[in-house]
């Protein structure tokens, strides 16, 4: 993936530098043999276009076809769309996770509107002039479907009249003794909270404080490291106190205190301390003092690999999960979340207590800075994956509209998420409002209230198999607790 990238990227950079050059010669002639005054026009207006319907990042063509790929067991029925109702040739049984694969054709307004699948009053968008294969989440319609009533219509697009409908079945993990692993606090949420605050026994670990990037929290008058320290404080209590709005008590969450960004070094030397980049401390324990156990890295307090490890497995042995729910390593490119399942299956290997199942998300892509697309609410389709991915099974819990708005309020919780929008994306937010289309939610400015407050949760399913190959992953391209995008 790193690689395709890159090269899109190169290629990206290589037509801009050549329309700026075309567009900067136009300019000279325009103003040269018309009139000056057009040339500050022309750039205006050039430049309301680019907000409006270039500044998505995409590091892919919208023609490419998805590439997902189910187990050998998973049943693919064949299915057909007849005057805009789905028909399945089968039965879906007792699936209740259900993705569609079908061909997905941007109309000719689809390059300026986001192009819509409407799957009764659900909504999942897609990439505009969309021209490939697409899986659509059908998940909680399967009443509608077996009564064959089931609506599905394209808005500024067209879907061929032939699909597969993948049709999953999953135990309620809900019910399963869970850990969720979040390296950063809001990862949990963003992920599961919908699934966390359903469990009645579920505990959550976060690996760091998170408190890199704290320019703001200079306006108290601080300098660098002490905004840092401060960030990280709040972003401690944030982990420990907020999954209580979702049911989870204070005694059944853990902050481990490393340091963000860091992991990914700490893996390549597992005995060296890595301490902040921007705080000054190198010491964990000032961040586990409300923690509700003893933990291996408390007792020399060093931000080592060795230490996270340590810790993962007495965390394992201690809650004795069936189910981990982890960031997914192939897909969710931010550094930190690759190192934390690299962490995880690498003290799940040393322990005495082995969960059974993975549940794996992704709150970044490499590919992507809009997915889940299309505004809050809607369901989620299946994300960009232009290579080859692991045959996972996936499973898709639905989230009732009490249940969105108590992730949505959880959301408001987060520290990190109330960063106010610099003045050019507001800008940009008010183009594309008017001439795209696009809305976003009231619930907060971040994107994350409009990606993560959604019908689905999303999650892959695969065996927690300690040191399997399909765990390495693609290098981290972050640079930040936030992905950072290079165009």
């Amino acid at each position: 993936m790193t690689v395709r990238k890159q090269r899109l990227l190169k290629r990206h950079r290589q037509r801009k530098r050549l329309f700026m050059l075309a567009a900067l010669l136009a300019l000279v002639l325009l103003g040269a043999l018309v009139a000056w005054w057009l040339v500050p026009l022309v750039l205006a207006l050039g430049w309301v276009a680019h907000e409006a319907w270039f500044a998505d990042h995409l590091f892919y063509r919208p023609q490419d076809d998805y590439r997902h790929a189910f187990p050998a067991d998973v049943p693919a029925l064949p299915a057909r769309l007849e005057r805009g109702r789905l028909l399945l040739d089968g039965d879906i049984g007792a699936a209740e996770t259900l993705i569609l694969e079908v061909h997905v054709t941007a109309g000719p307004l689809g390059w300026l509107f986001d192009p819509q699948v409407w799957i009764g009053d659900d909504r999942q968008d897609f990439e505009r002039g969309v021209d490939g294969l697409r899986y659509l989440n059908l998940s909680g319609q399967q009443e509608a479907l077996r009564a064959g009533g089931l609506r599905v219509r394209g808005r500024f697009c067209k879907l061929a009249g032939s699909a597969t409908l993948h049709a999953l079945v999953n135990p309620d993990y809900a019910g399963r003794r869970l850990l969720i692993v979040a390296p950063h606090a809001d990862d949990a949420e963003l992920a599961a909270f919908g699934l966390y605050s359903r469990s009645p026994e579920v505990a959550i670990v976060t690996l760091t404080q998170g408190e890199i990037e704290a320019g703001r929290y200079r306006r108290f008058g601080l300098d660098p490291a002490a905004a840092a320290r401060l960030k990280g404080r709040l972003r401690c209590w944030d982990s420990l106190a907020v999954p209580l709005w979702g049911g989870v008590p204070q005694s059944r969450c853990v902050q481990l205190g490393y340091y963000c960004l860091q992991l990914p070094a700490m893996a390549a030397e597992p005995r060296r301390s890595f301490g902040s980049r921007e705080s000054g401390e190198s010491d964990i324990r000032s961040a586990r003092r409300h923690n509700p156990l003893p933990l291996p890295g408390d007792v020399d307090g060093a931000p080592t690999w060795s230490n996270l490890v340590a810790d993962l497995r007495a965390l394992l042995e201690h809650f004795r999960p069936e189910v981990v729910v982890t960031p997914h390593p192939e897909l969710d490119p931010h550094a930190d979340h690759v190192a934390a399942s690299h962490a995880l299956l690498e003290a799940a290997a040393g322990s005495a207590w082995r969960p059974g199942t993975l549940l794996l998300y992704a709150n970044h892509l490499h590919d992507n800075d809009r997915w889940p697309m299309g505004p809050a609410e809607g369901g989620i389709a299946l994300p960009p994956a232009i290579e080859s991915l692991p045959a996972d099974g996936l499973w898709s819990p639905c989230l009732d509209a009490e249940a969105r708005l108590d992730k949505a309020v959880a959301l408001t919780m987060q520290h990190d998420l109330q960063t106010p929008l610099p003045a050019k994306k507001r800008l940009r937010r008010l183009i594309q409002r008017f001439l795209a289309g696009r809305r976003w939610p009231r619930t907060g400015d971040d994107e994350f209230f409009r990606k993560a407050v959604r019908r689905h949760e999303l999650f892959w399913v695969r065996p927690c198999t300690a040191g399997e190959p399909a765990m390495h992953a693609h290098g981290p391209e972050q640079t930040g607790d936030q992905p950072l995008h290079a165009l």
